[in-house]
């Protein structure tokens, strides 16, 4: 299965930025706007997810989103892709990142 992807630079202004970490991923670093869903959660809250528009998957370096928009491909939805590279590439990039911790934000 090829799995759509989109690189920091393309990810449009008004996507849906899903991000599929665990929570200390989340909370030491992240776009502003993201939606936290935690891949393991994704099939019970699937509804959670806008069915159009574009849906654009982030986790650390690119692995479990990948997976996540496989799975969403096979349920059905075609405006998914992957970040490529992931949060690591998005702040190598110069993009964004917050945290919720009080601390400087990071990728971990």
């Amino acid at each position: 299965m090829h799995i759509p992807e989109v690189s920091p630079a393309e990810v449009p202004d008004d996507a849906y930025l899903l991000d599929v970490r665990e929570d200390d991923e989340w909370i030491a670093g992240h776009a502003p706007g993201a939606h936290h869903l935690p891949m393991m959660d994704v099939p019970a809250r699937l509804d959670e997810i806008p069915p159009d528009g574009d849906v654009v998957v982030v986790c650390r370096s690119g692995g479990r989103s990948a997976r996540v928009v496989a799975y969403l491909a096979q349920n059905g939805r075609d405006n998914v892709r992957n970040l490529d590279g992931g949060m690591q590439m998005w702040a190598a990039t110069g993009k964004p990142v917050v945290s919720e911790d009080g601390q400087p934000s990071r990728v971990i």
